[in-house]
């Protein structure tokens, strides 16, 4: 399929605070109306005054608590209703949590799975409706590498991630015929303020590499994409790895 453009609305960026997802943002801004949703919203000047210089027509914020699932529905209806049909959501939010406190604290556990895969699937279940309903529209959901093959080192966030990658590839094909597009990404270790002070793993990438990988698939309507790419098949290789060799590998 060639390049387009990406779908006409209002962009809405659920994790107003993600340097990756305001940098696919800032990319595709210019004209259009951005919502901005986050936790503690009133400080977001920041990113609002970032996507304005992009050239953004409207940048608003809006109240977005991921963990609070029975919200997630008015405040995206609300967002339609108000703003207009949704041209682009980007699914940006999430937490890397505690690898040695959830093993030993299931509450903990369960605070990493609530927001990168329950809250997400409540999420993206709603953005398909209204998306249906309106004929078009485009989703980007941010799996990972750490779910291609969970390692021992992060199988907390890695399960996360396995999830909502799981459940994504099923709505994608779901939505397939319906005028709605659906881009998985899944990306490997990104250099940036979620990674601090952590050893980058192999093949890092940057939040502006993988919003150019994002922006370049939307326009393509991949349903996939790798950032970097060569992870593609470096975790095809992977999947063959004995599992005595696997669980000894570092994160």
């Amino acid at each position: 399929m060639g390049v387009r453009e990406v779908d006409d609305g209002v962009i809405v960026l659920l994790g107003g605070r993600s340097e990756m997802g305001v940098e696919v943002v800032r990319r595709i801004c210019a004209g259009r109306d951005v919502v901005l949703a986050a936790r503690r919203s009133g400080d977001l000047a920041e990113q609002r005054a970032d996507l304005e210089r992009a050239g953004a027509r409207r940048v608003e914020a809006v109240e977005f608590d991921a963990g609070a699932l029975d919200t997630h529905q008015p405040l995206l209806e609300r967002i339609a209703d108000e703003y207009g049909r949704i041209g682009v959501a980007v699914l940006a939010f999430g937490v890397l949590g505690d690898q040695a406190r959830a093993e030993k604290d299931p509450a903990a556990a369960v605070a990493v799975l609530e927001v990168d895969f329950l809250a997400q699937v409540s999420v993206l279940t709603v953005l398909a409706n209204l998306l249906r309903a309106q004929g078009s529209g485009q989703m980007v959901v941010f799996s990972s590498v750490a779910g291609i093959r969970v390692r021992r080192a992060n199988y907390v966030y890695g399960s996360g991630k396995a999830g909502l990658d799981g459940f994504a590839s099923g709505l994608s094909d779901a939505l397939h015929g319906s005028g709605v597009h659906l881009l998985l990404v899944r990306p490997g270790f990104v250099i940036g303020r979620m990674t601090e002070g952590m050893s980058p793993a192999p093949l890092p990438s940057t939040p502006e590499q993988v919003a150019e990988a994002v922006v370049a698939g939307l326009r393509r309507r991949a349903a996939r994409v790798w950032v970097p790419g060569l992870l593609r098949p470096v975790y095809a290789v992977a999947r063959l790895v004995p599992q005595a060799i696997w669980r000894r590998l570092p994160r």
